[in-house]
């Protein structure tokens, strides 16, 4: 994104006197929230934003003038989309769905077609794109190193059909045939787990500390308080030394496939 807003801010909390640590206590903020939105690394939300005018006396010029997506995602996963293209390390639970950044064009389009209100298919197609766009990141061989721990419904719920899931499930495999992306099933034996609550998506940088990203119904956020960060790798650590090896998640891959139809 434009840096220019972050500029902006930062030129305002020098002016007012304060360090980040001092407009982070005013703003009920972390200090590093503030950096990476001074940064360009980062979007406030229009709470944070309205916090941090008051704390400044800006009036409304941050909730004003936050940067504008291009309207090809969700508003509320926009900071996590630029945060994933930074990421060195990325790993993924999914709780419904493959992540996005694993997905094949039809099973994108499919899940794009259960939302509400509907998408026009102008809409949908942007959006789509999107999507593939951001799986681009996998074409580097080596970074980001991404993990993804899916649970076993991902696998058995038949999102646009069985030749759509087929052809999902067999990409991820070549996936990780590749060793382009390592996977791991959490399988429905397993009963109750620590990530059943919603999606997660964990994130290391260079340069930065690493964030986590949870979402659920029309609603995402982006985590990057250090405890709470800790605390979900610890959940996902959890869930991922009780998830099958990988062999196992391949065999129960291919066999998911085969039964959607798909043959090699």
């Amino acid at each position: 994104m434009s840096n220019s807003y972050g500029e902006w801010f930062k030129e305002q909390r020098v002016a007012a006197g304060l360090t980040q640590q001092q407009l982070a206590d005013a703003a009920v903020m972390t200090r590093s929230h503030i950096s990476h939105i001074e940064a360009g690394r980062r979007i406030p939300s229009k709470e944070d934003a309205r916090r941090l005018d008051k704390a400044l006396n800006t009036g409304n010029v941050l909730s004003s003038f936050l940067p504008q997506d291009d309207g090809v995602v969700a508003d509320y996963f926009e900071s996590a989309r630029q945060l994933e293209q930074q990421a060195t390390v990325i790993r993924e639970f999914a709780l419904t769905f493959a992540p996005g950044i694993l997905q094949t064009r039809a099973y994108a389009r499919a899940v794009l077609r259960v939302g509400f209100p509907p998408l026009s298919e102008e809409e949908r197609d942007r959006l789509v794109v999107t999507r593939l766009e951001r799986s681009q990141i996998l074409t580097d061989p080596v970074t980001p190193v991404v993990w993804a721990l899916l649970d076993e419904a991902v696998l058995r719920r038949p999102v646009g059909g069985p030749d759509v899931m087929a052809e999902q499930i067999i990409h991820i495999v070549r996936l990780v045939e590749d060793e382009r992306v390592r996977v791991h099933v959490v399988p429905f034996g397993l009963g109750v787990h620590p990530l059943m609550q919603s999606m997660l998506t964990l994130m290391w940088f260079e340069d930065q500390p690493p964030v986590a990203y949870s979402e659920g119904l029309q609603i995402g956020k982006v985590h990057d308080a250090p405890a709470i960060v800790e605390r979900l790798q610890g959940a996902y650590d959890l869930a991922l030394g009780d998830a099958l090896p990988l062999k196992e998640s391949l065999a129960l891959m291919r066999a998911t496939a085969k039964e959607y139809g798909h043959h090699d």
